[in-house]
């Protein structure tokens, strides 16, 4: 008898998952999502501007800008005018450059404040920090 308690005693604990396998799967789900989203928006622009136009390719014209005035730009024309197939296939792209963003911001609030590991805090702020030059400060 006690080597089946024995047993249903280990499958009960390993049914527990652990701080770090939680945030595995939320790393992964924010991935996910982010690529779900960024692919579902890039394709329906796409099609969209091609069902219009007749046309499969979109002509860009970002020099010199970086991802916060690509997105700043983006929301101001959703305001103030009616939405537009380009305008799905830029909040596409910029959902797929926000991903890893999103992605080391929630790793660095996890190694923080759920492990309290200063060590991977501070290695997971420098990426984030570099990331942020990269993409709203370059």
């Amino acid at each position: 008898m006690k080597a089946k308690e024995i047993r249903m005693n280990d499958v009960k604990e390993q049914d527990v998952k652990s701080p770090a396998s939680r945030m595995e799967t939320l790393v992964g789900y924010i991935l996910l999502v982010g690529v779900l989203l960024s692919i579902t928006l890039i394709g329906i622009g796409v099609v969209w501007h091609y069902a219009a136009t007749g046309k499969l390719g979109l002509v860009y014209s970002i020099s010199g800008m970086n991802l916060y005035r690509f997105v700043l730009n983006d929301f101001s024309q959703a305001v103030h005018l009616p939405l537009h197939p380009r305008l799905l296939v830029n909040f596409g792209i910029a959902t797929l450059m926000l991903t890893p963003y999103v992605r080391v911001s929630a790793s660095m609030i996890y190694f923080a404040f759920a492990e309290r590991n200063g060590r991977y805090t501070v290695f997971t702020g420098f990426v984030f920090l570099v990331l942020t030059y990269s993409l709203f400060l370059r």
